[in-house]
Formats: structure tokens, C-alpha cells, sequence
């Protein structure tokens, strides 16, 4: 039997303030929390639902020192950026509050004082990379070398992103600090730890056997952890920038950020409410962390850990964590600039907030990731939000004021039809909350969406604008149904677009219902007047799209820009002024150019030399078609030995360059030059 719960905490992973929010932590994290939140609200729970920025940690550091500013600057700025862009986007949290704040420094370090009273650590010294130059110990993220398994030049000490091998430190082939480049030395330093190995067999019994109800992807990534074997986990840190360890004789170190933030949801509850020991502390709450599937092992081992040794805490009843969300098939990076930002999507789209969270929703990497793309998002608005909530919407309230002056018509009698049609509406209700509550928001918003398909079905089918002529009292029976259908459309949309929804119930000039009025056929009285149409929703036109494409374009040719300045090929061998004079290179112009047949990248060129018309066979057919080729000027080596290439006796080389993007290019003079002109 489901155990009853009298109150919610609804818990969302803590942003970093490094850099604003994207649509990855939006579809991961933020849109399915709020959906749960709103759908728990609207049934009249008692429900809180807490968040903040996440301000600690060596990243913020660096990007500080980059920027010449100070760690609290950047903080202070990023927060104000993603709590904005969270109001903006219909974000309903109780309490949006920050790691830097005065309560969460107390409770934090309160919380570790607790811990290392009570003999819950144990103290360890040990060599650690140290930057000499930045004067700073560095976290495994922020050295960097040649990975051993591939020789990929840029691993993190915890990483390879290329072989997505799990490395350390000491594996790195000369390893470098990320923050000044420098070499760093080998230094000891004496931290705290978490011996995460001690609740090994707590926490195979609270997961392994009480939540196999749990995410496939949350229990099965628990389940890995386990069986490998927990260590001991810092929890202290040498930095200058956090909340410094509560403990005689330990300057200059701080609380390791993984173990600081989760703390931030206890401290903003504390800042939310005096009653915060209620939610936190007793049985009949039911806590939920909504994360992404990179904090599985925080929420669900380590903070659990951290809640078990303190005694006197809830732990979480679910941790539903979704899988990343790609962007145009290519992985978002912050520090790429791969991304769609929530700030400026809602700048570039004015009002279209409801559309963004729509998307997120109905392509949620809930199982597997996923890939948002710019067409999709154009074909969802275009095909369902305009096609099928926006177009019932607006023939329901335009029919009612076309025939009737905008007053909701009296019911007549029902038919067959009429009766199965409201049963469908009906019917929507339990599929909705077992899925919403099941944390499947896709299958949930495909629900909410039945409910407007029903009612297009419905005016379809009974075609009021052809029955208007010969039978006005069936059409009263109709409207007012088709009514009724759009104020249940209201309540289900409500958790996943409250733009919308609260755009119906103003057009119907109706206050908002509560969830358990979902289905019922008495939403709107009769003789009741309705307000103005509007449209609901607007198409996007391709032009729009195309200018998103094109920016994701330019960040792709920044990118590969910056990826060559850093890999420019080194200098080749020094050779003599009379190996160069060998080289005879000519202007040329190209009079005529064809495919060589039976192959994809060869051309056969003819070229005016100056000093004679000659064939060259070039391997440059994917970056240029014949025709764009006639007439051009180019350089050729000229006295290149002949080769024969399919037949054909090629008979010296066109110089060309590649860009960054891997784009071949044309070496050209600079203004029509006679052929043969001698380069040198």
C-alpha cells in the first residue's frame, strides 16, 4: 500500500553561477519540477518547492581571475541573470535563494560541525597538485595533459572527454594547471573525509531493496556505484573562496562545494519558513530532488550519507533524473557556446514562453538523451500548439461569440455523441495523474494534449458553422459543450503552460479551477459572457528558425577557429634559400574543369600556365564544383613531377590552404596578374 503524505519538498538542483541557464537544465531539470510542483499545487497539497545558486567552488574562482573581478562579482551577477530568466519563464519556486547567503553559511557550516563533533569523518593528509604560480592546491577538473589511453592533449584530471576514459591526476602525461599553464608541484596538504565505505549497507538497503520503483537510469547508475565499492570522499578544499572549514587550525580551507550545496536546500527552506523542520524533519513528507543524471551520485549516495550520519533527516522518496539533451546532434557545452540560453531565447522570443517549455517537455530525455532541434521546435508550434490546442480554442470562443454574443448558450439534450465526448474528457483525469505522479511528464503532456484533440474531434465532427442554418438549439448543445471542453483544457495545460492556460480562463473571463474540477461538464454556467478571442499561439515562419540556425552556425566557426589557433601545425624542418628557389610556382588561370569519372574527390583541371595549357588532377571536388572554378586565378607549382591519377598524367600541384573549419581555399593573387607570373 502507497504510503499518504500530509506535505511536499520539491527539491531543484542548485545552477552553477558560472554562466546563465541553458535548455539542457531546463528539459533535464527545471520544466519537470515545475510541472510536478503546479500539478501538486492545483490539487491544494501542501507543497513547497526550493532552489538557488549554486556559488561555490574552483570554477567560479578562475573565471573570476580571467575576468580580473572577484569571485563575488561573479556570482552576484550570474544569480541575478538565472533568477531572473527562471520569473521570466513562469518558474514557480517558493524560494529562489543562493549559496553565498548568511543562513546557508550558518546552516552549512553548522551542519559540518555536527558531523565532525559527533567523530563522522576522518582526517587524512596527502600530496596534492599545487599551481605555484596561481598559488592555489587544484581540483582534478583543472589539471590538464595527454590522455594515456588515446593521446588526446587536452584530458582532465578526472577525464578524457574524447575516449570518455575515467583518468586521475597521476595518469596525465605532463600534466599542466588549467589555470596558469604552469607545471604544478606536488604538495601535502591535510583534509577531512567522508568515509562513504561505513553506509555502503544502509544505502544498498534504502535503494537496492526500498526504491526499486526508482528510474531505471537512477537505480541502475546507484546499483554501479555500489557494487564497486564506496571510498572515503573529501570534504574540505584549499581555496580562499567558500565557507571556510568550522574547525581550529584549518585557514585557508574550505567545504568541498559538492558537500556545501546540497545543504542549500536545507538553508533556503530555512530562509522560506520557521516551519522548515516540518518538511525536512517528519515522516509524512515526501521529498523529491529533481536533478540531472550528472548529480545521481550526489543526491542519491552522498547526500543521503551526509543526511544519514547527521541523524534527525527525511532522505528523498524519489530522485527522477533525465538524461542530457543534445543540440543540433552536438553535445552543449557552456564553455563552447553551444547552446540555446534562457535569456536570450526569451529576449528573441517575446511571449512565446509557453512554447519553450512545450518542447522541452515533449522531447524530455526522460530515458535516453535526446537532440532539441529548431525544427522541431518550429513544426511542435506549427503542427500542435497552433494546429490543435491554439485552432480548438479559438473556433470554441469565436463560434460562441458569432452566434451567440459571446454568452455561454444553454445546454440542451445530449446525444450519443456528445455523452462519449464528454466521457473521453473525463477519462483523461487518471491517466494524467498516474503519469505526472509516475514523473513520465511526456506521456503527461501527450494527456493534456487529448483533451484539446478531443474538442477539435468534437467541432469536426458536429460541424456547428453547417448546423447554425437549420437546427440554432442543437448548436446551443454543442457550444456549450465545446465551452466546457476549453475550461477542462485550462486545468490540464496548467502544470505544463500556466501562460496559456491562464490566457483561456481570461478569455473565458472564468478565475482558475482547481484540479479535481478536471472533467466535470459545469465548468461555466450558462448566460455566462465570455471575453475577447485571441490567438492562442502563432506560427513561426522559417526566417525565424533560419536566424537561430545561422547564429548556431557562427558559434560552429568560432569554435573550429579557436580549435586551430591552438592546434596550428608546428614549424617543418629548416630548409635553405636554394631549395626554395627550386620551386618554380606560376599564376595561373583555370580554363576548364570536370569530374574525374568513377571517383568523389578528383577534378581534372586545365590550366593556362603562361608558359603552356596543362592538365592537373586535384583532389578537391568536395569543396568545389566545376563551374565555380572556370576563369579563376591560382597558384601552381609548376615544375612538380608528374603523376599519373586515373589515367590521367597530372602535371603539377594548385596550392591551396585549410580553414579551420576544415574548408579547402584558393591561394589567389590579390589582383588580376598575368599568367606565368613567377611567385617568390
Amino acid at each position: 500500500m502507497a504510503k499518504e503524505f500530509k506535505r511536499y519538498l520539491v527539491t531543484s538542483a542548485l545552477p552553477y553561477a558560472n554562466g546563465p541557464v541553458h535548455i539542457g537544465h531546463l528539459a533535464g531539470v527545471y520544466i519537470p519540477s515545475d510541472i510536478y510542483t503546479r500539478y501538486l499545487r492545483l490539487k491544494g497539497c501542501d507543497v513547497i518547492s526550493v532552489c538557488g545558486s549554486d556559488e561555490h567552488g574552483v570554477p567560479i574562482t578562475i573565471k573570476a581571475r580571467k575576468e580580473g573581478v572577484s569571485p563575488q562579482q561573479i556570482v552576484d551577477r550570474y544569480h541575478e541573470l538565472i533568477k531572473r530568466s527562471f520569473e521570466r519563464l513562469g518558474m514557480s519556486f517558493d524560494i529562489y535563494s543562493r549559496t553565498s547567503s548568511p543562513v546557508h553559511a550558518k546552516t552549512a557550516s553548522d551542519f559540518f560541525r555536527k558531523l565532525y563533533d559527533d567523530g563522522k569523518f576522518i582526517e587524512k593528509t596527502s600530496m596534492q597538485y599545487y599551481d605555484e604560480e596561481a598559488r592555489t592546491f587544484l581540483a582534478d577538473r583543472y589539471i590538464v595533459g595527454t590522455c594515456p589511453k588515446c593521446g588526446y592533449d587536452r584530458a582532465y584530471g578526472d577525464q578524457c572527454e574524447k575516449c570518455g576514459s575515467t583518468l586521475s591526476p597521476d595518469e596525465l602525461i605532463e600534466p599542466h594547471s588549467a589555470v596558469s599553464g604552469s607545471v604544478p608541484v606536488k604538495r601535502e596538504t591535510r583534509h577531512w573525509y567522508l568515509p562513504l565505505n561505513e553506509y555502503e549497507g544502509f544505502l544498498r538497503q534504502w535503494i537496492l531493496e526500498g526504491h526499486k520503483e526508482w528510474k531505471s537510469n537512477v537505480y541502475g547508475q546507484c546499483k554501479s556505484w555500489l557494487d564497486g565499492g564506496l571510498q572515503p570522499r573529501a570534504v574540505s578544499r584549499d581555496l580562499d573562496w567558500g565557507i571556510p572549514v568550522p574547525v581550529e587550525g584549518a585557514e585557508g580551507k574550505v567545504l568541498y562545494v559538492w558537500f556545501d550545496a546540497p545543504i542549500g536546500y536545507i538553508s533556503a527552506t530555512k530562509e522560506l519558513t520557521t516551519d522548515w523542520e516540518k518538511y525536512w524533519k517528519s515522516d509524512d513528507t515526501k521529498m523529491v530532488h529533481f536533478i540531472g543524471k550528472d548529480n545521481i551520485v550526489f543526491h542519491c549516495i552522498v547526500f543521503p550519507s551526509m543526511l544519514k550520519a547527521h541523524g534527525g533527516y527525511i532522505l528523498p522518496e524519489n530522485v527522477p533524473a533525465n538524461e542530457f539533451l543534445n543540440l543540433e546532434g552536438d553535445k552543449i557545452s557552456t564553455s563552447r557556446n553551444w547552446a540555446v540560453w534562457l535569456h536570450e531565447y526569451l529576449d528573441e522570443f517575446p511571449g512565446k514562453e509557453d512554447v519553450l517549455r512545450y518542447v522541452l517537455c515533449a522531447n524530455a530525455p526522460e530515458t535516453k538523451d535526446n537532440d532539441f532541434t529548431w525544427k522541431d521546435f518550429q513544426a511542435r508550434n506549427n503542427n500542435e500548439l497552433v494546429a490543435i490546442l491554439g485552432n480548438f480554442v479559438n473556433r470554441a470562443l469565436v463560434l460562441t461569440k458569432k452566434y451567440f454574443n459571446g454568452r455561454v448558450p444553454a445546454c440542451g439534450e445530449l446525444n450519443d455523441y456528445d455523452r462519449q465526448t464528454i466521457a473521453d474528457v473525463a477519462a483523461v483525469k487518471a491517466s494524467l495523474e498516474s503519469n505526472i505522479e509516475n514523473y513520465r511528464f511526456r506521456e503527461a503532456l501527450k494527456d493534456a494534449m487529448n483533451v484539446a484533440r478531443i474538442g477539435n474531434k468534437y467541432l469536426a465532427d458536429t460541424e456547428p458553422w453547417k448546423v447554425i442554418k437549420t437546427d440554432p438549439g442543437r448548436v446551443k448543445t454543442i457550444l456549450y459543450v465545446a465551452l466546457q471542453i476549453t475550461a477542462n483544457t485550462a486545468i490540464a495545460i496548467e502544470p505544463f503552460m500556466p501562460f496559456s492556460s491562464a490566457k483561456i480562463l481570461r478569455m473565458l473571463a472564468v478565475d482558475k479551477f482547481r484540479w479535481e474540477r478536471l472533467g466535470a461538464v459545469d465548468l461555466i454556467p450558462a448566460g455566462h459572457e465570455i471575453g475577447e478571442p485571441e490567438l492562442l499561439f502563432e506560427k513561426i515562419e522559417d526566417d525565424v528558425i533560419q536566424r537561430q540556425l545561422d547564429k548556431l552556425a557562427a558559434t560552429k566557426a568560432a569554435n573550429m577557429a579557436a580549435e586551430a589557433a591552438q592546434h596550428v601545425e608546428p614549424q617543418k624542418d629548416t630548409i635553405q634559400f636554394d631549395n626554395f628557389q627550386k620551386m618554380d610556382i606560376r599564376v595561373s588561370t583555370i580554363l576548364a574543369a570536370e569530374k574525374v569519372a568513377k571517383t568523389k574527390k578528383l577534378l581534372k583541371l586545365t590550366v593556362d600556365t603562361g608558359i603552356d595549357k596543362r592538365e592537373i588532377v586535384s583532389g578537391i571536388a568536395e569543396h568545389f564544383s566545376p563551374e565555380e572554378l572556370v576563369g579563376k586565378q591560382v597558384l601552381v607549382l609548376v615544375n612538380l613531377a608528374p603523376r599519373e591519377l586515373k589515367g590521367i598524367l597530372s602535371k603539377g600541384m594548385i596550392l591551396m590552404a585549410e580553414d579551420a573549419s576544415g574548408k579547402l581555399r584558393l591561394l589567389q593573387p590579390g589582383d588580376v596578374t598575368n599568367n606565368g607570373a613567377i611567385v617568390g
